[in-house]
């Protein structure tokens, strides 16, 4: 598909990098915890319960803090940010 003055394939070769960029930081932010597990939660100071510092090697946070943290990231808006052309116009 030719996008104006853009060669063949550049259009798609920008969606598939976007994607890609997408997917990268989403596994960054999946990242699961490294180290040891803390026995107190490192935002509230609470006990962390056993069950849940076996199940996840290096948890920090006791799973309300960790649920206020979920809740608190923001998305990112849907639009192209490599600079293109039609980026632009939205």
């Amino acid at each position: 598909m030719a996008g104006g003055w853009s060669r063949d394939g550049a259009v798609e070769e920008q969606i598939e990098a976007s994607i890609a960029d997408e997917l990268k930081r989403m596994q960054a932010l999946r990242r699961a915890p490294e180290g040891e597990s803390l026995t107190e939660c490192a935002e509230c100071g609470e006990e962390i319960p056993e069950a849940r510092r076996k199940a996840i090697p290096g948890v920090k946070l006791c799973v309300e803090c960790q649920g206020g943290r979920d809740k608190r990231q923001t998305q990112r808006g849907g639009i192209n940010r490599r600079g293109s052309k039609d980026s632009q116009l939205k």
